[in-house]
């Protein structure tokens, strides 16, 4: 894919300035080079590539532009001043392989981009455009939309946010497209796929840096793909980001929202607002779409979880029409507080529902009757409600919402009746990560879980808490540099339910690991765990997993939650290559296992 320059830019507002930062050319005296990539990280910079200096946490990007020039960037969008010297940038020139903006023809007479065309700035023979804009992150979305011909044009594209349940439903709404001949692509934190098998995602990112999901669903395009299912979390909707801008898409679900990323959103409130961006979005075009070369009106919904207290924010998010899926409280932490659970939310009469009741979820499956209660004919009469009955190889109750919220929307997507695709729910496989099971002949059950908040905490402990004759093993951590505020809340759950928990590095990042664990033992403490008793602090990861190990006996469960698919641990000063599911392989073999 290819693209000059400025016909990647028609779409922002910017300026072409001089190798000073500063000094304003026009178009005409500017080279207008060929881009063949767009790129964020100056690493990944060659020879026609576009650099973003995009602002980070830390540092601004714009100090990493020496580099993108000496590995071959042909332009530089960047915002505010320069903060590289003449100096910088010419040594970066210099070293540069080949620094090859190469100039438009209206140059060939006078070339005044290579010959300093202004007073202060530094010439710089091959030197790349230098365009400035008032936000590098945010003109990145439309600047990939229309260097990749806008693919979210040529999909039905569905986005699905929540604090949990996010890349199962992904998954399952990917498979049962793929289950009812379609084909479609993905896009979720621990897999995506193109068109053709999943592949396993390298990054610690849900939804990726929008250049990367605008070459994705480029590509679905390339491979003939109808559908596009792409998971969007909070950052990835935020405007701060603007990842997901100039995303077409089509239907939204909402699984729920908890307490979860407030380092970055601030409040609760302004977190469940960016949620239902992805709401909002579905109003934004009228859903004409070009797929497969015909001209098609892609349907438009939104799905919510009406067991959210959240769920009218949601319906009231969107003008199109919003359907729902309960399970009366059968599924998740209301069935664990029984008695004492908090009143479910009023479902509101003019949204269509789906039940979920009879559940029934063991080691290996999970079953369930499913049933639309207020089906009516085309006289607008009541229908009696058909039941379905749901059979899964996937584990955990909790899934009952992940596939009734995939069942409702491929059906409603594809004009298919629920119990067509219901059917179809038996061929699906699990998410790695997602309660596997590693069973190597040990005495006692060994599952590994991405929960890593407070609310995955009280959806998953409970049922495995009444099922389990012996004691109950957490081991996990927290995110350095993320939420404070949960960690206490951690362990507070997860003294409540386990007989012993064991705090280990989840990705300390920059924080003292030793400190970020006294914080989840805080709360593990007022729950009555005792230290070096039935609470330990192992922040070696793998030492932490050898402990629960060979404390564990016949009729234990140990669970090792936050890591899952991950292949990485992050650290302060070095990336620790991991994989949960190996090391505890791994370990199991230590035993003789």
């Amino acid at each position: 894919m290819t693209k000059r320059l400025f016909d990647a830019l028609s779409t922002i507002k910017y300026t072409v300035v001089a190798s000073d930062g500063k000094t304003e050319l026009s178009q005409e005296e500017s080279a207008n080079p060929e881009i063949s990539s767009l790129v964020f990280d100056s690493r990944d910079v060659k020879p026609g590539s576009l650099f973003f200096a995009l602002p980070g946490t830390h540092t601004t990007g714009n100090v990493f532009i020496p580099k993108a020039i000496e590995n071959g960037a042909s332009a530089i969008v960047f915002e505010s001043e320069l903060s590289v010297s003449s100096e910088q940038l010419a040594v970066s020139n210099s070293k540069g392989k080949a620094v090859q903006a190469q100039p438009s023809p209206r140059l060939a007479q006078n070339s005044p981009r290579e010959f300093c065309p202004a007073s202060g700035s530094l010439p710089i023979p091959h030197a790349p455009v230098f365009i400035r804009v008032d936000n590098a992150r945010k003109v990145m979305a439309p600047v990939a939309a229309q260097f990749y011909d806008n693919p979210s044009s040529k999909l039905a594209v569905i986005g699905v946010t929540g604090t949990e349940g996010k890349s199962s439903t992904v998954s399952f709404v990917w498979q049962l497209l793929q289950l009812s001949g379609h084909k479609a692509g993905f896009i979720s934190t621990v897999q995506y796929s193109l068109g053709g098998e999943a592949i396993a995602n390298p990054q610690h990112q849900t939804t990726p840096e929008a250049t990367i999901i605008q070459r994705q669903l480029h590509e679905m395009v390339e491979n003939g793909c109808e559908y596009a299912v792409v998971e969007t979390s909070s950052h990835g909707l935020s405007p701060k980001l603007n990842r997901t801008g100039n995303l077409l898409f089509d239907a939204g679900i909402f699984m729920n929202v908890t307490l979860e990323h407030l380092e970055f959103h601030g409040t609760f409130e302004q977190y469940r607002d960016d949620k239902a961006n992805l709401f909002r979005k579905l109003d934004e075009h009228n859903h004409e779409k070009t797929i497969l070369g015909k001209k098609v009106t892609v349907p438009s919904f939104g799905i919510v979880n009406l067991e959210d207290p959240s769920a009218e924010y949601f319906i009231k998010a969107t003008k199109q029409p919003v359907l729902g899926f309960t399970t009366e409280g059968k599924a998740g932490k209301s069935a664990a507080e029984g008695a004492e659970a908090a009143p479910l939310p009023k479902i509101p009469a003019s949204i269509p529902v789906l039940l979920g009741r009879n559940i029934a979820s063991a080691r290996f499956g999970l079953t369930f009757d499913m049933t639309e209660p207020h089906v009516i004919d085309s006289h607008a009469k009541p229908l009696p409600p058909k039941v379905f009955h749901v059979k899964s190889s996937l584990p955990g109750a909790f899934n009952t919402y992940n596939l009734m919220a995939a069942i409702e929307a491929v059906s409603r997507l594809t004009g298919t009746e629920i119990e067509k695709i219901a059917a179809l729910v038996e061929k699906l496989t699990p998410v790695k990560g997602r309660m596997t099971v590693i069973d190597k002949g040990q005495p006692f059950e060994l599952i590994v879980d991405y929960a890593h908040t407070p609310s995955s905490f009280e959806t998953i402990f409970p049922p495995l808490r009444r099922r389990c004759s012996g004691k109950m093993f957490a081991l996990f951590g927290s995110g350095g540099e993320r939420d404070l505020k949960k960690r206490p809340l951690q362990g507070e759950i997860a003294a409540r339910f386990c007989d012993v928990v064991i705090l280990t590095d989840e990705d300390p990042r920059g924080e003292d690991s030793v400190e970020l664990l006294k914080m989840i033992a805080a709360g593990a403490e007022k729950a009555g765990k005792v230290l070096d008793k039935d609470l330990f602090i192992t922040p070696d990861r793998p030492s932490a997993i050898r402990q629960a190990f060979k404390m564990a006996g016949k009729d234990d469960i140990v669970l090792l939650l936050g890591k899952a698919h991950e292949n990485s641990i992050i650290y302060k000063d070095r990336v620790m290559p991991y994989d949960e599911i190996s090391e505890a392989e791994k370990a199991l073999k230590e035993l003789g296992f």
